[in-house]
């Protein structure tokens, strides 16, 4: 099943997407599914005809995790973790596709990480990893926005990874997926950059489901960015970035100006 989170006319709302006659429909769902379940209100509407928004509202936090494929840790000269290297994203970076990835004034090089996203659909704590799936929400596709420089010259990630616009989360939540071996697909202004599968993450969904939840509660609606393949890169003003991940969809987002 897969949730968007979409505007039209009236003020946002969670609806199924699906197809009616060969036409991408929403149909549209009585509040957030996270915490009102999966109930349809029977009004359906044209996919073409809504804005999609970032599909999830993290109330609490998103996490990421850092040096996740050995060729992306080899790349940026880093060793491999020997656990899940954690840091935080506060929610306020997140935005939806189509939305602008805006470009600070203090970074001269800035990076797309495309990756793989956990949504947490309900309260929990020392998760086991074989149980990772009950907490689970779905998945959707990120963009680890990143201002590399800064993330070197600050020794510590949050100024580099939390600026506004920097989680860009999209386009719906995938309910229904093996996680195991899906290719992560990133394209600058058309151009492959990356192309990985997370068969290759050092630390698998559940590992990271488990490792987290054993230091700090984790709420519905957080959201876990998994990490990123190699083909890291930098962007600039006027560029386009689309992230696909196969059984979810593609995530897209350009990169404009602060001023």
């Amino acid at each position: 099943m897969r949730i968007a989170r979409f505007a039209g006319d009236d003020d946002p709302q969670f609806g199924v997407v699906g197809e009616e006659d060969g036409t991408p429909t929403i149909a549209v769902l009585k509040g957030d599914p996270l915490y009102a379940g999966i109930e349809l209100t029977g009004q359906k509407v044209a996919l073409e005809d809504v804005r999609l928004l970032a599909p999830v509202i993290p109330r609490s936090k998103v996490l990421g995790i850092g040096r996740n494929y050995a060729a992306h840790a080899a790349e940026l000269g880093n060793d491999l973790p020997t656990e899940p290297l954690v840091f935080l994203k506060p929610n306020t970076s997140v935005v939806g596709p189509g939305d602008p990835i805006v470009y600070p004034r203090p970074t001269k090089d800035l990076h797309f990480e495309g990756e793989l996203a956990v949504v947490i659909g309900r309260i929990c704590r020392d998760v086991p990893a074989e149980d990772a799936a009950k907490v689970i929400f779905g998945y959707t596709v990120a963009n680890d926005v990143t201002a590399r420089d800064l993330q070197k010259s600050d020794g510590q990630w949050a100024r580099a990874k939390g600026y506004d616009t920097f989680c860009p989360l999209g386009p719906w939540i995938e309910t229904n997926l093996d996680t195991s071996n899906l290719r992560v697909r990133t394209t600058l202004n058309g151009e492959t950059t990356q192309d990985g599968t997370t068969a290759d993450m050092v630390f698998d969904v559940p590992a990271i489901v488990a490792y987290v939840s054993s230091f700090m509660t984790l709420l519905p609606g957080d959201v876990i960015l998994t990490g990123t393949p190699e083909g890291v890169g930098p962007m600039v003003v006027g560029d386009t970035v689309a992230v696909t991940v196969a059984g979810i969809g593609t995530l897209v987002n350009q990169v404009v100006s602060y001023d």
